[in-house]
């Protein structure tokens, strides 16, 4: 084999396998890159089907609906107006009929101690603010929602149940995983905390609500905005 022919094949064969592990580990990065979770804001306003609608144009796929106390109708209002393409992105927190209704991700229970309803066989999430009870919670679950990580912006009457370090020790402790998402007071700030620590996954409320005045403004362009700031923020 001549050199020339030599150094053609050693060519080939260097850029074939150099682009399969880049194959490789483009996967690995969708795979273990962080989640974007947006929980809906506690109140129903006139222009949130319209501005759903656009999120999930911009890349959204887990919306969690929480509106508490409301009645179901409101909700299934809501579920209607939106396209049915994007329903089974949408996981529902109270009525859990809809997800049946409207063909909807799953149901998320709002202890780690509460059990899904008689019979149910889709999806179940939980939420978790206690430690001790994380290992149970994530059994059953496909993740677990650990709050609140700091003072909530949607609710603020719920302040932080942790400390930077026994965070840090949960993490140590393999605690936190992939199927542990970080909520309460998340923002585009924190959020690289919660990735350090090694969370799978953050949920965003206030941070992306209060960037729309729902009694005074009609133009939502810049929740979209920081929607995009985001999901940036989660690579």
């Amino acid at each position: 084999m001549s050199n020339f022919y030599a150094k053609i094949v050693f060519y080939f064969r260097y850029n074939c396998m150099f682009k399969r592990k880049f194959i490789i580990l483009q996967r690995i990065r969708r795979h273990v890159q962080m989640k974007l979770v947006v929980m809906t804001k506690s109140t129903f306003f006139v222009e949130e089907d319209k501005i759903l609608a656009s999120l999930f144009d911009e890349g959204l796929e887990n919306l969690h609906l929480l509106k508490p106390a409301s009645s179901p109708l409101y909700a299934e209002r809501l579920l209607t107006l939106l396209p049915e393409s994007v329903h089974h992105f949408i996981t529902v927190h109270e009525h859990f009929y809809l997800k049946n209704e409207f063909d909807l991700a799953g149901i998320h229970l709002d202890l780690p101690t509460l059990d899904a309803p008689s019979g149910y066989r889709g999806r179940v999430t939980r939420s978790c603010n206690q430690l001790d009870l994380l290992k149970a919670a994530k059994k059953n679950s496909k993740y677990v929602f650990l709050h609140n990580i700091f003072n909530s912006i949607e609710y603020p009457e719920e302040k932080s149940s942790f400390t930077l370090p026994l965070l840090e020790s949960a993490a140590k402790k393999g605690m936190i995983d992939k199927h542990v998402y970080a909520m309460g007071g998340m923002t585009i700030d924190n959020i690289k905390i919660a990735k350090d620590l090694g969370f799978g996954g953050v949920v965003i409320c206030g941070d992306l609500w209060n960037h729309f005045d729902i009694h005074q403004q009609f133009d939502y362009k810049e929740l979209i905005v920081h929607f995009g700031r985001l999901r940036k923020a989660i690579e």
